[in-house]
């Protein structure tokens, strides 16, 4: 198995629930950013390009580049905010 890290990119965008959060909140969701960059089995959404991690009551949905390995992080926000997100897609 190869355990190299990964990349963590933010897209543009990502953060537009991420600054309405609580420092706290926000410490705890980059604390997942940073696990993001180890080898993980993430969720995979059957007919989605994106992977998803859950932070507690928050999810971070990203895209995984095998071949160049960065992880690709295109949104972050609680389930209600994911699941409007998603629909947007």
């Amino acid at each position: 198995m190869d355990l190299e890290k990964w990349q963590v990119k933010l897209k543009p965008g990502w953060d537009v629930n991420f600054k309405k959060f609580d420092k706290s909140t926000q410490e705890k969701i980059f604390k997942k950013l940073k696990q993001l960059e180890q080898p993980i089995q993430s969720i995979g959404l059957h007919s989605s390009k994106y992977q998803v991690e859950e932070t507690g009551q928050y999810r971070i949905a990203f895209e995984n580049n095998p071949k160049t390995r960065p992880r690709e992080v295109h949104f972050i926000g609680n389930h209600k905010q994911y699941e409007k997100w998603y629909k947007e897609q």
